[in-house]
């Protein structure tokens, strides 16, 4: 965009000689007030824009990063899953043994036969139970507090999604306002003249 200077403006020149022994005239337009305001407020804005830019940037590489986050925990959930459908089969195949072996999964001895009953079958078919319900309640407790996480960063992408939008907007707005401003000046850079 070329700058016209009005007529009647002054210019201040400034006499430079570079190293090659060659004279130079700087020449330093004296701005009317009006349209120096003009110029501040259309370099406000552009550095404006400029944030705004790199925010978006910033924004969208954190969008970035949350849904690579939120790619792991799915795969992380789905892992749990898998050890859950294992850790349920481990469950009923201990409850078949027992249902076999005729002994009482609460008392831990033999229906009918507490008389015969033998003590270290018993003990180990009960810490065998006991683990695989420690197991299953650990996993769980697992699930629910992934769950809970997958669920907050879901949240937080559909917040950044939403920033995201806004901030496009925004820029939009921008953009059409430095628009109306540059014609504006052209206006009044063709009114000076």
């Amino acid at each position: 965009m070329s700058s016209k200077i009005p007529r009647g403006v002054q210019l201040h020149t400034e006499t430079k000689t570079t190293g090659d022994n060659v004279t130079r005239k700087n020449v330093a337009p004296k701005v009317p007030k009006g349209l120096s305001t003009r110029y501040g407020q259309q370099a406000g804005l552009k550095e404006q824009n400029q944030h705004l830019m790199a925010t978006n940037e910033e924004l969208q590489k954190n969008l970035s990063e949350t849904q690579q986050r939120v790619a792991e925990l799915e795969l992380q959930y789905s892992d749990i899953e898998t050890e859950n459908v294992e850790v349920k089969k481990n469950l009923r195949d201990c409850h078949v043994l027992l249902v076999v072996a005729n002994i009482d999964p609460v008392v831990g001895e033999r229906v009918g036969e507490a008389a015969r009953q033998d003590e270290d079958q018993r003990k180990e078919v009960m810490s065998v139970s006991t683990n695989l319900l420690n197991e299953l309640k650990v996993f769980r407790d697992s699930a629910s507090q992934q769950r809970a996480r997958l669920e907050e960063i879901q949240s937080t992408v559909t917040d950044l999604t939403k920033a995201r939008e806004h901030m496009k907007q925004e820029r939009e707005d921008f953009s059409q306002e430095a628009a109306e401003m540059e014609q504006a000046l052209k206006e009044a850079e063709a009114l000076l003249l």
